[in-house]
Formats: C-alpha cells, sequence, structure tokens
C-alpha cells in the first residue's frame, strides 16, 4: 500500500507516520533517489521479512527559484511509482512540496493510495479552555456539554496542551491529590491521543473530562 502525506503540521504528520508504521521502518530522502532505487523500494526484500515498512521524504522537491516544476528537470518519480501499485510493502511519502504534475495527480487517485492532508489546527482560546476544565472539576457532564459547543473552533492536541499548562499551575499553588490524579490522567490522555486512530481525539479529551468529576 502506498500513503501520502502533505500540509504544514509536522507534528501531527509525524505521529500518523508512526501509527501506519510502527517502529523500525526504512528512511530514505528523496534527493539521494534514482529511478532504480524507487524499483527496488518497490520490489526489493528484506534479509528478514517479506514485507518492508518504508518512508520516503520528499520524493518531489521543490522547484528552484524563477523555475516551473513542470519544465524542471527533476526525476517524475511518481510515473515509474503508479507501475509499482501492487507492492506487497508499506510505503509512506511525506511530500514537503505538493507536486503540480499530471503523474503525482494520477498516482494520488489510483486505487490502493491514500492521501492525507495534515494543516496546523486551529488556534486555542485559553479563555474557554480554562473555563471548561475548571467546570469539569465540578461538574463533569456540563464541562463536555460547552466542550461540545466550541470544539470545532479548536484543535484537541493544542487543547491538551493548554489544559496541561492550566493544571500544571492549579497544582503547584493547591498541591491538593485531585489535581496530581488530574494530571496523571492528562499524561495519559496524551499517550492515547498520540497512539489511538480508531477513536476521535475529542471524545478522548471529553472522557477526560468526565473523570474529573468523579
Amino acid at each position: 500500500m502506498f500513503c501520502i502525506f502533505t500540509g504544514d503540521d509536522r507534528e501531527k504528520i509525524s505521529r500518523e507516520v508512526k501509527k501506519i508504521l510502527g517502529e523500525g521502518y526504512e528512511v530514505f530522502e528523496g534527493e539521494n533517489l534514482k529511478l532504480p532505487d524507487v524499483v527496488n523500494i518497490c520490489q526489493g526484500m528484506s534479509l528478514f521479512a517479506e514485507e518492508r515498512k518504508i518512508l520516503i521524504r520528499d520524493l518531489t522537491p521543490a522547484p528552484r527559484r524563477g523555475e516551473e516544476e513542470e519544465a524542471g528537470a527533476a526525476t517524475d518519480f511518481y510515473a515509474e511509482l503508479i507501475k509499482y501499485l501492487n507492492t506487497p510493502h508499506t510505503i509512506v511519502i511525506w511530500e514537503t512540496y505538493t507536486s503540480r504534475r499530471k503523474s503525482f495527480q494520477e498516482f494520488k487517485k489510483a486505487k490502493g493510495v491514500e492521501v492525507r492532508k495534515c494543516e496546523l489546527g486551529k488556534p486555542v482560546d485559553a479563555n474557554q479552555a480554562f473555563a471548561v476544565v475548571d467546570l469539569a472539576f465540578r461538574d463533569g457532564k456540563k464541562a463536555v456539554g460547552e466542550l461540545r459547543k466550541i470544539e470545532d473552533k479548536n484543535d484537541p492536541y493544542m487543547f491538551v496542551g493548554l489544559l496541561t499548562s492550566k493544571l500544571c499551575t492549579k497544582y503547584q499553588y493547591t498541591r491538593g491529590a485531585k489535581e496530581k490524579q488530574a494530571l496523571l490522567e492528562l499524561a495519559e490522555l496524551d499517550k492515547l491521543m498520540k497512539t489511538t486512530s480508531s477513536i476521535s481525539p475529542w471524545t478522548l479529551v471529553e472522557s477526560f473530562l468526565l473523570r474529573l468529576s468523579l
């Protein structure tokens, strides 16, 4: 299978790549590859396993200043890759620059190719975040209700980052057992959000808020 990542949220792309490839995958830099290398990536076998897990970074280079990409001298790797859609390997391609070439557009639409665009999330309103977590200590259900009003205007990962800051400050002043437990659960929440793809990040946050009032 092939999966292509584009967008400017590098942290999110890194997390998603690890979800797909796990640990111990091979990494290739596009600028160092030639066409025979790409064929080998698609067809070559590992010494230890039939299936390889591979990350290719920047298979399409950005055009030089004043140079149109279509007229550039860069090798058209996607025209070659489309011949190997039946590869037994898991290949992730992380493109910093999004190609305008016809071959790239055709490759993205091909069966067996998944395309994910990861743009930076929306900014988080700190006052809203702090108000939600303060409410959660008293009434988790009401806090979830307030959170749902603002979810579409915020990014869940940035939201959790703000909650961490808020709870750390709260614990420094109170040294309370409840605040300490909340920080421990927040660490677990952060881990789950980075490793769980089957559950919405906001659902995980809501579950955390419900537990705060218990």
